[in-house]
């Protein structure tokens, strides 16, 4: 009796051992997310979060191994509201917790300034702030992983003049970082392609009557009304165009290229409202059909205007840090300014400051309050 139980108790000790190195060979990595998870854009920041955790659950699956370890993958979500004060709050948070990979901000309004936390913390940043400042701080490991103000609004202004086939324009815009710096952007181009200005305005992110504005626009006659602000606005203001018997188009960026606009602007935004957004048409590129399945089945919702961008970095950041062989971030992002990814939503590479290349952008108009696109200008 005496020699069994010897032998069940050594067996059990070589079990514990073996359980215990199997243990000690897993990393745990952390992947921070922020952005919008309460307030008007809420929809927006879970639908980036959702794009980070469907990659990270899918690499555990994976049971990828780096420097001889198998990491595990865990994402660590922050709200910022889309608020510059809680967004630096937040980036300093995840900087303490000593986490090197973040994802987000949605805002630019939010990225301008937490983006000096990232980079002082070490941190690499991948973010769909749009505003031009947003790589322009000097930071190195900063990516922006959609198009740009600068490309988006002047695209919008060309289309505005040579497929809409517009001669005056009334402009109004939010007064954030984001609305305004693509407000600007587009009617930079907009006066290049020989389109009159008749009016600007301005609103802001929290407004819900835009009825002095508009009054003021209707007497303009503008041909199209640009909007640089967010599909919270958007929608509301759409609707109340149509009250006011405005008949000009509205147009905006990514940011309003969205089905809450259509939630939000119910039928009025049929065949009425106009907007650009950085990415590809999921439905007519080879996986895309494959990751709203697969989105939908896990979230049970469809991805929304970045799900699939972020999702894509994420993948990016997790196939360097294989070939890198470390998960030091001082290794990583070389490979991101250097190599290439092909993701769902488009090709990554990066210029030397943080810009994608060749970023695609989709033109979308609205039928049954659902964006439709009408392709790539």
């Amino acid at each position: 009796m005496q020699t069994t139980f010897t032998r069940l108790s050594l067996a059990g000790a070589i079990a514990l051992a073996l359980a215990g190195g199997a243990q000690a060979q897993e990393q745990i990595v952390k992947f921070g997310h922020t952005g919008p998870l309460s307030g008007a854009n809420a929809f927006a920041g879970k639908d980036n979060e959702n794009g980070v955790r469907m990659a990270l659950e899918e690499a555990n699956a994976k049971k990828i191994m780096v420097g001889g370890k198998t990491l595990k993958f865990v994402l660590e979500s922050e709200d910022d509201a889309c608020d510059p004060k809680a967004g630096v709050s937040v980036a300093q948070k995840l900087v303490d917790a000593g986490i090197k990979y973040v994802m987000g901000p949605y805002c630019s309004g939010v990225a301008i300034p937490a983006s000096r936390v990232y980079n002082d913390g070490g941190a690499i940043l991948s973010t769909v702030g749009s505003n031009p400042k947003v790589t322009l701080g000097g930071y190195k490991n900063l990516f922006r992983i959609m198009a740009g103000d600068n490309e988006i609004g002047s695209r919008v202004a060309v289309y505005t003049a040579k497929v809409l086939k517009a001669k005056t324009v009334g402009v109004i815009d939010d007064r954030t970082a984001f609305g305004q710096g693509l407000a600007m952007e587009f009617t930079k181009e907009a006066k290049a392609q020989g389109l009159t200005i008749v009016g600007a305005e301005f609103t802001t992110d929290k407004a819900t009557d835009f009825s002095a504005i508009l009054t003021n626009m209707k007497a303009k006659q503008p041909d199209v009304i640009f909007y640089g602000g967010y599909a919270a606005q958007a929608g509301p203001m759409v609707r109340q165009m149509k009250s006011l018997g405005i008949t000009a188009k509205l147009l905006g960026g990514d940011a309003m290229c969205t089905v809450e606009t259509g939630k939000l602007g119910g039928d009025a935004v049929n065949d009425t409202v106009f907007c650009a957004q950085g990415g590809a048409v999921l439905d007519k590129v080879a996986d895309g059909p494959a990751f709203k399945a697969n989105y939908k089945k896990r979230f049970n919702q469809d991805p929304d205007t970045y799900g699939a961008s972020f999702y894509d970095q994420t993948n990016f950041i997790i196939a360097s840090m294989q070939k890198a062989n470390s998960l030091d971030p001082a290794k990583v992002a070389p490979l991101l300014y250097t190599d290439t990814y092909k993701g769902v939503a488009g090709n990554y590479a990066f210029d030397d400051k943080g810009n994608m290349k060749g970023a695609p952008i989709t033109f979308y108009t609205y039928k049954g309050g659902v964006p439709v696109p009408l392709g790539s200008y």
